[in-house]
């Protein structure tokens, strides 16, 4: 930049820092067969247990049923928190936004079953007992051992579940919302006494126990080393700190953040970190945001768009101001690139992204920035810069949009989108195609793209799911 004395020329050639490892085609399939096997072992389990066995009888039926959806939801739920447990290879395998949608996916199967559980235990029970259901509920909260907790642990993943239905999670505050969120982790915690107590499944058999027991501590070690460890280390050892606060727009500002040997932190462009600024009260709550720069040896920067908030804060920073990182995460980098020429959209805040791959990219290169005036292009300058610089080309597309169905400006109305996606990137469908901007503006220009034929392997795209 050139409009702001002190703040680093992000355009001026940096040394690398050295990112991660690309992940390996096989990961993703060990990750997702190693889960599917979790259940199937469960399962087995529970039929050498004899399970299969105890299906005849009063209440039986329905208690050994009660038992089975209750090992399966505790299996999903251990594998709910895992698949947000930032393993790494796991993460790089996925990205955040997929490992997010999956989390959802599987919570969502694991309360079903654990909610079937709690009525079929309480049915058999009562049948067995020849008392009432509801008396029977009580009886079981108030005497079995454990119980009294995991009904408290219950209430607690009821309430986050509810939180996480797509209407109540527009209701919320992100902030809120992680915040509450957090309760899950309380909810699984004190559901396990009650399973480890009076779970018939786990108490009768060496090899359950053994199963169990390694399940629920590997889980919590991952969460110990990945979610708390590694992040206090990596921000202990690379002290980071704001350096400088630049307006680049209305509602726009760059934050250049200064530390302790960048150049051994495995970033690349295109991936994110969670911020914490400890500049006040709401430090604790972490707020993703991309690198918007190649990052150097000697500087990382950001980039924020004022959307309320905790992204309000980013504008009032002072230099000096020590930050707490966890990162960094996101799979949408320049290592999934098999193909020679890309093609790179962006819309309002998503050109973060974009302009920190233009900057990583070589070869055939285009950006398509989406912008409702051209008074709001951010890095505008530097666009052109890296364009010139490296033979890339950079096309911005302003003016309000013709519905809210399409991505193209309202003078492109006569034509459908995939047309003008064309007819601006003739060769759109033997280039590798990264998106990154508001989520609706996502959907219609993924669907541009695959209908102007690009595979689904050859586009890129992620979102900060929550």
């Amino acid at each position: 930049m050139t409009a702001t004395t002190g703040v680093p020329d992000t355009a001026a050639r940096a040394t690398r820092v050295p990112g991660p490892r690309a992940p390996r085609r096989w990961w993703a399939d060990v990750a997702g067969s190693a889960a599917l096997l979790s259940v199937v072992a469960v399962v087995a389990l529970w039929l050498t247990g004899g399970g299969a066995r105890q299906l005849t009888g009063a209440g039986v039926l329905a208690t050994s049923a009660g038992r089975l959806t209750g090992l399966v939801a505790a299996d999903l739920l251990l594998l709910q928190v895992l698949l947000m447990a930032r393993i790494p290879w796991v993460e790089r395998s996925y990205g955040q936004d997929a490992l997010a949608r999956r989390h959802r996916l599987v919570g969502f199967v694991s309360f079903w079953l654990m909610l079937a559980h709690v009525v079929l235990i309480t049915i058999g029970y009562a049948q067995q007992a020849r008392t009432g259901v509801l008396r029977e509920a009580w009886d079981l909260v108030l005497t079995y051992p454990g119980m009294l907790l995991a009904a408290a642990g219950t209430a607690l993943l009821v309430a986050v579940v509810v939180l996480s239905v797509r209407a109540a999670r527009r209701a919320l505050r992100y902030e809120s919302w992680h915040l509450l969120h957090l309760y899950a982790y309380l909810g699984v915690g004190l559901a396990l006494p009650h399973q480890l107590w009076t779970g018939r499944d786990f108490v009768s058999s060496p090899v359950a126990r053994a199963y169990w027991w390694t399940a629920y501590g590997g889980t919590l070690a991952a969460v110990v080393i990945f979610r708390l460890a590694v992040p206090l280390w990596r921000s202990a050892y690379h002290r980071l700190e704001v350096a400088v606060v630049a307006p680049e727009a209305p509602g726009v500002v760059s934050v250049y953040l200064r530390g302790r040997h960048l150049d051994r932190l495995p970033v690349r462009a295109g991936q994110f970190f969670l911020w914490r600024f400890l500049d006040g009260p709401g430090w604790m709550r972490a707020h993703p945001y991309t690198l918007s720069a190649v990052p150097g040896t000697g500087r990382l920067r950001i980039t924020v768009k004022d959307l309320g908030d905790g992204s309000a804060r980013a504008a009032t920073l002072r230099p000096g101001t020590r930050v707490l990182i966890e990162g960094p995460y996101g799979a949408m980098t320049s290592v999934r690139r098999p193909r020679p020429k890309v093609l790179l959209m962006a819309a309002g805040v998503g050109i973060t992204t974009m302009r920190a791959l233009l900057e990583d990219l070589t070869g055939d290169v285009t950006l398509v920035y989406r912008v409702s005036r051209l008074d709001d292009a951010v890095f505008a300058a530097e666009l052109d810069e890296l364009a010139r610089r490296r033979g890339a080309r950079v096309l911005y597309l302003d003016g309000p949009r013709p519905d809210r169905e399409s991505w193209m400006p309202r003078r492109f109305a006569h034509v459908s989108d995939v047309a003008g996606l064309r007819w601006l990137v003739p060769d759109v469908a033997d280039r590798e195609v990264y998106l990154c901007g508001p989520p609706q503006w996502m959907d219609t220009a993924r669907a541009a793209a695959r209908d102007a034929g690009v595979p689904a392997r050859h586009l890129h795209l992620e979102e900060f799911a929550w």
